[in-house]
């Protein structure tokens, strides 16, 4: 039986724009030197771009700095999220686990910190850290602008451990906040194709195909799921 996701998660009835605020625009390189977040949203645009190189250099500068206003002792809750959100994607693990206790000690609502160490416990292999720290997020903040990527890390951790009903749960919480992602709806399409779901399995294949034509492995899982509906 299919389970409504508004009985999953009955305050997503309360989701509006205000879960996904807009980034305030990036200066010109002529308006000045970029602060740590900016320096961040840059490199995320770069990276976007494909422009590693590039992107890494902005997030160095945006360690750089951050870390600068740790030694000057004008620290913020934002500096040590932005921080470990550029080591997050610089894969320095340790680091974001080690600066974010430090923050957490200073900040202990700060739950931002809670999630970027939740996905880098996950890169690290400590699967049931990760889960801990993206339930305590969701649990916290479950309208929080991060809450979607929480959700789908709790969705990958489930699918690993072949826990197919709780991924698809999970999955579809973080789909139904942020749909635009193609990887997302594939994930969602793969665990309800391995428990036979085949009619909402290529519902998901669908829709990451209509994201990204190009998406290999969610049409040929679209192939097998229509095969199997018509040899049932």
């Amino acid at each position: 039986m299919r389970i409504s996701i508004l009985q999953l998660v009955p305050v997503m009835l309360l989701l509006a724009a205000a879960v996904f605020p807009q980034m305030p625009p990036l200066p010109s390189w002529e308006a000045g030197v970029l602060t740590a977040l900016q320096n961040y949203q840059a490199g995320r645009n770069l990276e976007a771009q494909g422009l590693m190189s590039e992107a890494q250099a902005h997030y160095n500068e945006a360690i750089r700095i951050s870390q600068d206003e740790i030694t000057r002792n004008i620290a913020t809750r934002d500096t040590y999220t932005v921080m470990t959100w550029a080591m997050r994607r610089l894969n320095r693990h340790a680091e974001v686990l080690s600066w974010g206790e430090q923050g957490l000690r200073l900040f202990p609502d700060e739950y931002r910190l809670i999630e970027t160490m939740g996905q880098s416990l996950f890169f690290m292999g400590d699967h049931n850290r990760s889960l801990s720290y993206m339930q305590r997020y969701v649990d916290s903040v479950p309208i929080g602008g991060r809450a979607p990527i929480a959700y789908f890390f709790k969705g990958e951790i489930y699918r690993i451990r072949q826990q197919f009903h709780n991924a698809d749960i999970a999955y579809t919480v973080a789909v139904n906040l942020q749909p635009g992602l193609p990887l997302w709806w594939f994930r969602l399409g793969s665990v309800r194709e391995a428990v036979g779901d085949f009619t909402h399995a290529i519902e998901a294949y669908e829709r990451a195909i209509s994201l990204n034509p190009n998406h290999q492995e969610a049409s040929a899982g679209l192939a097998r799921s229509r095969m199997q509906m018509q040899t049932n």
